[in-house]
């Protein structure tokens, strides 16, 4: 058996590009206008709960401050984006990937068994027996699975020009236009510290062995992995 199935790999890559245009394009589109606020409306710095610092060109695309492009650039991958992570769902509730490798039992949310894995992480062991991910690790991917990913989704339709007419209700499900902006705006550093802490901790559990499982499959092993 395959580590990790053809449905995982061809998401997990494409995913990856897809979130680092979006994401390098989305600090861009923030340049225009760098505050962010609480309900329908705002529109001066006294209004704002937080001032976002301006993003270097080197941190977006383009590397020049173009609203009209940084936009195109983010409608583009939104496609891949959000079909993408539909796909995923589909084939983990087909394969029973979802069941097996992300649900979470009730006995693993006891205090002493979070400890336990909170000290084995800081202690870089991942070694936790016949399940593929441990604890942590579960409620970290089904987090951005479940909640940051679709999340971006939802939040990106409430914040596009025009769509409130099309569905007011998204809009008011979120508390406003500036709502879910501020809320897509956390989401997508949400997903940012995923990633770094994801990419750190692949540094440190052999990086060759886990890129290569990633785009060949590997084998099914016990334990470990980022």
């Amino acid at each position: 058996m395959k580590r990790h199935v053809l449905s995982v790999r061809l998401w997990h890559w494409l995913n990856l590009v897809s979130v680092v245009i979006l994401f390098m394009s989305g600090l861009n589109i923030s340049n225009a206008h760098r505050y962010l606020y609480w309900g329908q409306w705002g529109f001066s710095p006294d209004q704002a709960w937080l001032a976002v610092p301006r993003f270097p060109g080197w941190a977006t695309i383009p590397n020049y401050y173009s609203l009209a492009s940084a936009r195109d650039w983010h409608i583009l991958m939104a496609w891949p984006f959000a079909l993408g992570l539909m796909f995923m769902w589909i084939a983990m509730l087909v394969n029973r990937h979802f069941w097996r490798d992300l649900r979470t039992s009730g006995r693993e949310w006891h205090p002493k068994a979070i400890r336990a894995d909170v000290i084995n992480h800081l202690k870089l062991k991942f070694n936790h027996g016949p399940a593929k991910y441990n604890f942590l690790q579960r409620m970290a991917y089904g987090s951005v699975l479940g909640v940051l990913l679709p999340g971006m989704i939802f939040t990106g339709l409430a914040i596009s020009p025009g769509f409130e007419s099309a569905a007011p209700w998204l809009v008011e499900v979120l508390g406003g236009r500036q709502s879910a902006r501020s809320i897509h705006f956390i989401f997508a550093w949400g997903i940012f510290a995923f990633t770094a802490v994801h990419i750190v901790l692949v540094l440190l559990t052999g990086p060759i062995g886990q890129i290569r499982a990633m785009i060949t499959g590997g084998d099914m092993i016990k334990g470990g992995g980022a």
